[in-house]
């Protein structure tokens, strides 16, 4: 039987503070995706989009966690339809959309595994470490709290959907490629123990042994991980269209070098590309990033 993959896209932009990012699952389609799964040898399916409220239509509310009704809703949908699609027995591949999707789309596939009575992992690869909450962000940007509502800190509206919180615990996260941290979301990490590889760390250490400690670390009391890849991890020079690019990131073949190895445990539950931003791009180079990078997750080899 061939491998099957589900590809849902979510044209979120509003939980970050600049529009664009909402085009990202449509110019990862155009770079050739679906076509590219299938040459890997996937039965793959295109469900499109969730709906996601346009920013023009709606009021920001809360200025600690703007949009929060809004953005709530469309995971709400995001998490049903992962489940579903796990259901179905085929692997969720999800396309941003800015960060904040990754609350709806761990919320469905930790809900599905925990119905078979099991946790799940994430791996996290990031610039940031989206761990601040309402009372800790910096800019009330929902983008910025994925990963800190996951582990069950946030708003009830985002903690609690699927119905139970948290979704994932400490001891089975790990963060790589963080250089842009808050104070409030460090502060939270180190409470709670959340594994961090910083730029810093990839320096000395290199991104393969980290990515291999992070596989080691997100699997050992889980039936696998979901592995989520902000295209902001990568360094601007590889990736312009984004809208929080930090210098410093991770380079073209590190970045692939991750998601092969991703491939190469055999323990991805699911995998996610976020905040590319087709208003920012030069030619939808970041696009066609994206697109390889899930590839790379989803097994292509140079040989």
């Amino acid at each position: 039987m061939k491998r099957k993959v589900k590809i849902i896209g979510v044209p979120m932009d509003l939980g970050a503070d600049r529009r664009g990012v909402d085009m990202g699952p449509s110019v990862v389609r155009i770079a050739g995706l679906n076509r590219k799964i299938a040459d890997l040898g996937y039965e793959v399916e295109d469900l499109g989009n969730v709906r996601v409220t346009l920013a023009e239509t709606a009021s920001k509310g809360d200025k600690n966690a703007k949009y929060l009704k809004e953005v709530a809703e469309a995971n709400e949908e995001l998490a049903a339809v992962t489940y579903g699609i796990l259901q179905d027995g085929a692997m969720p591949i999800i396309l941003g959309g800015d960060h904040s999707i990754a609350i709806g789309s761990v919320s469905g596939i930790a809900k599905y595994y925990r119905e078979l009575g099991h946790r799940i992992g994430i791996i996290w690869i990031d610039a940031h470490l989206d761990m601040n909450t309402p009372q800790t962000s910096p800019s009330g940007n929902i983008h910025g709290m994925p990963l800190a509502v996951l582990l069950g800190y946030g708003p009830p509206e985002l903690t609690e959907i699927g119905g139970f919180c948290p979704k994932v615990y400490p001891e089975d996260c790990v963060i790589i490629g963080a250089r842009d941290v808050d104070a409030g979301e460090r502060e939270l990490a180190r409470k709670i123990g959340v594994k961090v590889f910083s730029m810093s760390d990839l320096d000395e250490i290199g991104i393969a042994r980290a990515v291999d400690e992070a596989i080691r670390i997100a699997t050992r009391n889980t039936i696998g991980f979901h592995a989520t890849f902000d295209i902001d991890f990568v360094d601007p020079t590889y990736a312009p269209g984004v809208g929080t690019p930090v210098p410093g990131g991770g380079t073209y073949r590190e970045s692939h070098l991750a998601m092969e190895k991703i491939f190469d445990s055999g323990k991805a539950l699911s995998i996610e590309v976020t905040e590319i931003n087709a208003v920012l791009d030069t030619g939808n180079k970041t696009g066609e990033l994206g697109a390889e990078l899930i590839l790379s997750a989803l097994g292509k080899k140079i040989m």
